[in-house]
């Protein structure tokens, strides 16, 4: 199915209407009416959350634009999604994006970098599983298929030369089957605090496993899109402060997009929602309430998006910010 949606507006049009400037004009300008498809996660996912955040405020702010949310199994299948032209916008991990030579796929380009995710590996508190090594010969839920948190276990695992049984299953599915006893870890690559670990930790005793030394292998074999990072003591109930990797989320568009339609959804994602502070944050006033991890969008990390090339329209977008 082919989808290459126009917004036939100059930009300053764009961002007048957007931002309400045009209310008492006596003739409102025509917009071709632009109905857009993002691709977000599955359930209990940040994803979901921070997906369904920006359809709302893409939707309120960008003139004739209208944006629903796709479930999917999140990173790899938003990518495929997003090529097929089954959707137009996509959210995903950039360790997933980059292909072995170093580029983004075809076809593809980011609007931005949102926020960065943290891998989890949450155990009950009366497991037996201390250290990562424990992993060998364990039934583990390795994130739904195609998700990024199934991309990058997968890539520890084989780092460490770890055998375990693997389990494909979503983040909501992961905590109800550790809770059940069903399996005896779960990898989650999400932000934090992400809501299906959130809901487990309030009900039962878990722990996070360190994983310290697997960011160290993961950035020194691949880098580019890791970091150490730390998931902090505030983050759940009962949980010390965990050593572990993050790695980087961006928005994907279709290359097809109109550069005035990508310009206007960036100028939505960091100034549409509320004001840039001093610090360079976007202050959104909706989205932090309901999405903590829109906090961390903000215009000095929203251009890093490492080899996968801006779209055009962000590109301008982010250009006109230095001046």
């Amino acid at each position: 199915m082919a989808l290459n949606p126009e917004l036939r507006l100059s930009r300053r049009v764009v961002l007048l209407a957007a931002g309400g400037l045009l209310a008492g004009c006596s003739q409102q300008p025509h917009v071709d009416k632009v109905h857009l498809r993002l691709a977000t996660g599955p359930a209990g996912a940040v994803y979901r959350r921070i997906g369904g955040a920006l359809a709302e405020h893409i939707t309120e702010q960008v003139p004739g634009a209208t944006v629903i949310t796709v479930p999917s199994g999140a990173s790899t299948d938003n990518i495929r999604m997003l090529r097929a032209g089954e959707v137009h916008l996509g959210l995903t991990s950039l360790d997933a994006l980059i292909t072995s030579d170093g580029r983004a796929p075809e076809g593809l380009s980011a609007i931005c970098r949102l926020y960065d995710s943290h891998l989890h590996l949450v155990v009950m508190a009366g497991s037996a599983i201390d250290e990562f090594r424990d992993l060998r010969g364990r039934r583990i839920s390795l994130g739904a298929r195609d998700s990024g948190t199934e991309f990058t276990s997968l890539r520890v695992l084989e780092l460490a030369q770890v055998d375990a049984d693997g389990r494909y299953l979503s983040q909501a599915e992961s905590a109800a089957a550790l809770r059940d006893g069903e399996i005896d870890a779960m990898f989650s690559l999400t932000g934090v605090p992400t809501p299906a670990v959130t809901e487990l930790a309030q009900r039962h005793p878990i722990r996070l496993i360190p994983l310290d030394a697997q960011a160290d292998a993961l950035f020194t074999a691949f880098p580019g899109p890791y970091t150490p990072a730390m998931i902090p003591a505030t983050a759940y109930a009962g949980v010390p402060a965990t050593r572990t990797v993050a790695v980087p989320n961006v928005l994907l568009a279709r290359n097809d997009l109109s550069d005035d339609l990508v310009y206007a959804i960036t100028d939505t994602i960091f100034t549409q929602t509320g004001t840039i502070t001093s610090a360079g944050r976007a202050d959104a006033e909706a989205v932090p309430e309901a999405v903590p991890e829109a906090w961390q969008i903000n215009v000095r990390t929203g251009i890093s998006t490492a080899s996968a090339p801006l779209h055009p329209g962000a590109a301008a977008w982010f250009r006109e910010r230095k001046r």
